[in-house]
């Protein structure tokens, strides 16, 4: 059966009659629906229900009144390079984890507005590490180049696979090439690192464990290549792993990758004696494996669980970077806002899913601070679809009933709204009403834009605070032949 209050997404749960009085709950999968066709649905020749697609229905006079309001509130600035973050630094003060997300994977706004704020709680705070939605090892790429490491760097090339335009950029580029700078002027164990969060290479992952142990332990490399060689048939397409891993023809290699993991843990000792630092790089590498391996079994259904698991891998990725880099230290988290603001203010929470910003709340409480960005109109990088090429999309204007139409109506550009230090009770208390919030991720689907790309929220309690670029324009990807000749060691090579 169908569960849910979305009419758009629900849950199919199967329930199962155990005994008399007891069930054994399934949940299977996210399935969506479309309208019915015949008597009870659309009819030949009936128009279809109108899909708002434009900005052109004036505003309710409430929703002007609240335009005007965050036109008084906000803090306007001119370019990213001048504005003056002071007062969001005094609001951030002492937080111990700043998230910064973004509306879109493809936006040269979001990433350069980013990226200086990052400097400034670098150079002005003391931060210790950035921690982006992007690969283990590929980050571990980068982070090699920046705090100028000793031990060689990973031979392939950082974020070559889909979507290589996310993290092969010019604006990223622009960052670590100035990370690299900062760090140059630091001791070792000052410098500040770069790491990923996420869970998408497993093999790379498989490769950097064993490449690890030849070094340290080649008999404990051998057992893992044995271990490890369940998932080689899988390595081209991993999802694909998911479909055999369901039946019972294909035993899941679900044993083998978390006995190889413990069986890491157990070595901590010997093993972190030859460098600290690589050993926390095996270690999360084996671990990733580990919650891949579960993450395309269970990612075959499309169910919840998927995005849990994920981004709960990502959380405790983050814990275990805080604890490695000391009791002191402070991160940086760059991800997109769906998973960086409260999950529980937005309609995921009907769904039973959680994400970073949640967990990070619940863990933290003010010791965290969430930052969200937003645009009505200009252009992304986007694809169509999984794998496909990259596009300069246009983003097609706000919806009405939209965080962003109100931002649009306040006719201020760009600004910085403080949400949870506002100065403005009054306005807070009129954002608290849910409104639409768009998401694009690496895919834009702008003909279904609002099926595909708009949920529930409650801006003022899925942020702290707020940033708004009206028009924006798509990252730029790394040109090729302009990478040529570079040295071994740097991160974005051919």
């Amino acid at each position: 059966m169908p569960v849910g209050l979305d009419h758009y997404s629900q849950e199919l749960v199967r329930c199962t009659r155990v005994t008399e009085h007891k069930y054994k709950i399934e949940e299977l999968a996210d399935v969506r629906f479309v309208p019915l066709l015949g008597e009870e649905g659309w009819q030949p020749g009936k128009p279809e229900p109108e899909v708002q697609t434009q900005t052109s229905a004036p505003l309710k006079s409430e929703e002007t009144r609240i335009a005007e309001a965050i036109a008084e509130a906000c803090e306007p600035f001119a370019r990213i390079n001048s504005a003056d973050l002071t007062p969001l630094l005094n609001r951030i003060g002492d937080a111990r984890v700043v998230l910064l997300g973004e509306a879109s994977h493809g936006t040269s706004e979001f990433y350069r507005m980013r990226a200086r704020i990052t400097q400034a709680l670098i150079e002005q705070k003391g931060f210790s590490f950035v921690a982006i939605e992007g690969d283990w090892p590929d980050a571990a790429r980068v982070d090699h180049y920046v705090r100028h490491a000793e031990y060689p760097p990973s031979e392939w090339t950082a974020f070559a696979r889909f979507p290589t335009w996310m993290w092969r950029n010019e604006e990223v580029r622009s960052f670590v090439d100035w990370l690299r700078e900062h760090n140059s002027h630091l001791d070792q164990g000052k410098r500040v690192a770069f790491h990923g969060l996420d869970l998408y290479s497993l093999f790379n992952s498989i490769r950097s464990v064993l490449e690890y142990l030849e070094q340290v332990d080649p008999e404990t490399a051998e057992v893992a290549r044995q271990r490890y060689g369940c998932l080689t048939p899988w390595q081209r397409d991993p999802a694909a792993y998911g479909h055999a891993a369901i039946t019972e023809r294909y035993r899941t290699c679900e044993h083998d990758v978390i006995t190889m993991l413990k069986e890491l843990l157990g070595k901590q000792q010997a093993y972190a004696e030859h460098d600290g630092e690589r050993f926390l790089d095996v270690v999360q590498n084996a671990r990733l494996v580990a919650n891949a391996e579960r993450y395309y079994r269970i990612m075959y259904y499309g169910s919840r669980n998927s995005w849990n698991l994920r981004d709960n891998h990502m959380f405790k990725t983050l814990e275990s970077l805080l604890l490695h880099h000391g009791p002191q230290s402070k991160a940086i988290v760059w991800a997109h806002n769906s998973h960086v603001g409260n999950a529980k203010a937005t309609e995921m929470s009907l769904r039973g899913e959680f994400n970073i910003g949640q967990l990070c709340r619940e863990h933290f409480g003010n010791d965290v601070y969430s930052i969200g960005f937003g645009t009505d109109t200009g252009t992304v990088a986007a694809a169509s679809n999984w794998d496909a090429p990259m596009e300069v999309m246009d983003v097609r204007p706000s919806l009405r009933d939209s965080y962003e139409r109100l931002c649009h109506e306040s006719a201020v550009p760009q600004f910085l709204l403080p949400l949870r230090h506002s100065s403005r009770p009054a306005l807070i208390e009129k954002l608290k009403s849910p409104r639409l919030e768009r998401a694009i991720g690496v895919i834009y689907r702008p003909d279904s834009e609002r099926q595909s790309h708009y949920f529930q929220s409650t801006l003022t309690e899925q942020f702290d605070e707020y940033i708004w670029f009206d028009r924006t324009c798509a990252v730029t990807p790394l040109d090729s032949h302009l990478l040529s000749g570079l040295p071994n060691t740097y991160p974005f090579g051919l």
